[in-house]
């Protein structure tokens, strides 16, 4: 085999790898993050691996170095009983040296070099970074430069693309129902650190505004009632952690649109939230120089809402399982 043609099976053998952990793991870590949400914990992992049919149909090995922050979730599910992904997840180290890939969480890993495997790397072997944290929450980053062939995060531009949510198309009609409103806006934090931008914001925006806020160190949300009590309001301040591009969490998609409120966001700039859902879906923060204006505009928003019996353009593309599109929601459900 010439030069050219072992870089273009090379090629070819990373872009089949990329299609398949897109594929699959898309589908297995969303199981995990509903799992990590309704905080269910599997006292055992099924990894018995999926015996093809075809003898012939080669098995992608993919071992999961650590379980993200230590919560186990089901592998080699499929949708379709007796269905083949082409892969086979596993969580023993002992696959180590037959494993095709190796994802490792950055969290699970960063400390030390010796949190990695200690023997030597298998010939053909791929190595996959994940993360969903934003790089302001991912110590020591560069510790694995040069190992890692595959990139998985929220990025857009990774390898792996896995954003907390998306916009689908619905083929069908559906009606939705929006929720009925009782209160204005509300705010789940709980990481609640005064020298954050989006604390310094709320400090300034509340002399102007009411907003409920709930966590750690606020009014007591349970996680099973959050979609009752979120709900009930027109407005969630849909506020990140830190200001990343494409870091747009389950703040926006699920604690927001999925429960049919307004989404308010402070998180990177509109254009980027452009991309994912339409211009006119959601308020950014960063539309208004002064506070005020944002609660005038919110309180236009409601006004206009209310005498077009919650059918307004404004209060359909804002909500909610559903647009006015056909677009259906799809969230990733975790932690705030």
């Amino acid at each position: 085999m010439t030069p050219t043609q072992q870089q273009q099976s090379t090629s070819y053998n990373k872009c089949l790898l990329v299609f398949l952990l897109q594929a699959v793991f898309a589908f297995i870590f969303f199981t995990y993050i509903h799992i990590n949400a309704t905080s269910t914990q599997l006292e055992e992992v099924d990894s018995t691996p999926f015996q093809s049919k075809n003898k012939n149909e080669r098995i992608v090995t993919i071992l999961l170095w650590t379980w993200p922050f230590g919560n186990r979730f089901p592998l080699n599910r499929c949708k379709n009983p007796g269905e083949s992904s082409g892969c086979y997840f596993t969580a023993d180290r002992n696959d180590y040296l037959i494993a095709d890939a190796v994802i490792f969480h950055h969290r699970d890993v960063c400390n030390s070099k010796s949190q990695l495997p200690q023997v030597q790397r298998p010939s053909g072997q791929y190595w996959v970074w994940f993360t969903l944290e934003s790089p302001s929450h991912s110590p020591n980053l560069g510790f694995m430069d040069n190992l890692i062939n595959i990139t998985m995060s929220f990025r857009s531009d990774s390898d792996i693309f896995t954003p907390y949510g998306w916009l689908e198309k619905h083929i069908v009609e559906q009606n939705f129902t929006i929720p009925e409103k009782s209160k204005l806006a509300a705010w789940v934090v709980s990481n609640w650190n005064p020298y954050s931008k989006r604390v310094k914001f709320y400090e300034e925006l509340k002399n102007h505004f009411q907003v409920d806020v709930y966590g750690r160190l606020h009014k007591s949300l349970p996680r099973e009632d959050m979609q009752k009590v979120l709900s009930t309001y027109k407005f969630y301040f849909a506020f990140e952690n830190s200001q990343h591009r494409d870091y747009i969490t389950e703040k926006l998609w699920t604690n927001a649109l999925s429960y049919g409120a307004v989404p308010v966001v402070l998180g990177p700039p509109r254009e980027n939230y452009e991309r994912f859902i339409p211009r006119d879906s959601f308020i950014h923060v960063d539309d208004f120089q002064l506070r005020k204006n944002l609660q005038i505009t919110c309180w236009s928003w409601t006004k206009t809402t209310q005498d077009t019996n919650n059918t307004s353009n404004g209060d359909q593309n804002c909500g909610q399982n559903q647009t006015p599109n056909g677009l259906l929601i799809t969230a990733k459900h975790a932690s705030c």
